[in-house]
């Protein structure tokens, strides 16, 4: 089977960049592809792909070697399993809140008699090898949102979970849920004491903790924090801002826009 490069970045203790895909195009994710990211994910949340899409953007990210993974749009095997048949090497999966909704989500992700993931490998076990089922409960990486102040009081038993790998953190609706306001790169209210409690959940458990970000330089920041895998903005955000810096340089001003980080 063709390993999973971004786990075995993790075991060296190493971190890793994520790369964001919000549009539904093989052209741009074959771009973001060529960029030096160590991942991409395909957000079917709020993003645009559906699972039709999906498969033309993860045939262009097999133009290299970059570790393909999804944000699924909710805690649903179908779509899960569905993601995973089609060449999927990870899963972050959104608003896990419970340990017994993270079993439900580590299931969908292992074949028995580790979980419940149904056996139908159509397009991944001409991605990864024709020895990927026999692998894949190795391989495959699992991430639970915790982005609610549910799963902050849950956080210990979600991340003794069997099965998962990582702790992936949505800043945006954790600060929401926890009295504050939307956003990203925080460094006062409620989001940075709990993002220290996500890491030594984390270290405790021996799991990746990762991390949404507005910024480079606060992506940066993180990685010197503890979170190995760090995610910067989306492909809808840079070509957002750079349109706009265009506009800006010929036109001197721009419309204000606020952008979603993720």
């Amino acid at each position: 089977m063709r390993p999973n490069a971004l786990k075995r970045l993790f075991a060296e203790g190493k971190s890793a960049l994520n790369g964001w895909l919000h549009i539904p195009s093989s052209a741009s994710t074959e771009v973001m592809a060529h960029q030096g990211f160590d991942s991409l994910t395909i957000d079917m949340q709020h993003g645009l792909a559906m699972v039709e899409s999906s498969l033309p953007m993860l045939q262009a990210m097999s133009t290299t070697d970059v570790t393909p993974l999804a944000r699924v749009p909710w805690n649903e095997p179908g779509v899960i399993m569905k993601m995973l048949d089609l060449g999927c090497y990870g899963i972050i999966c959104p608003m896990v809140n419970s340990r017994e909704e993270c079993e439900a989500f580590v299931g969908a992700c292992r074949y028995p008699p580790l979980g419940y993931r149904s056996y139908g490998p159509t397009r991944v076990k001409y991605y990864a090898g024709a020895d990927y089922p026999a692998h894949a409960n190795d391989e495959v990486l699992t991430f639970a949102m915790i982005e609610t102040a549910a799963a902050m009081e849950n956080l210990d038993a979600i991340a003794s979970t069997p099965g998962l790998d990582g702790l992936y953190v949505g800043p945006a609706d954790l600060s929401q849920s926890l009295g504050g306001k939307p956003g990203a790169d925080f460094t006062e209210g409620p989001v940075p004491d709990a993002l220290d409690t996500i890491l030594a959940a984390a270290k405790k458990h021996n799991l990746v903790a990762g991390l949404h970000n507005g910024s480079a330089a606060y992506a940066k920041a993180m990685i010197e924090k503890g979170f190995q895998l760090v995610t910067v903005q989306s492909d809808l955000g840079f070509l957002a801002k750079e349109a706009k810096n265009v506009v800006r340089g010929v036109k001197g001003s721009a419309d204000s826009q606020t952008n979603s980080p993720y």
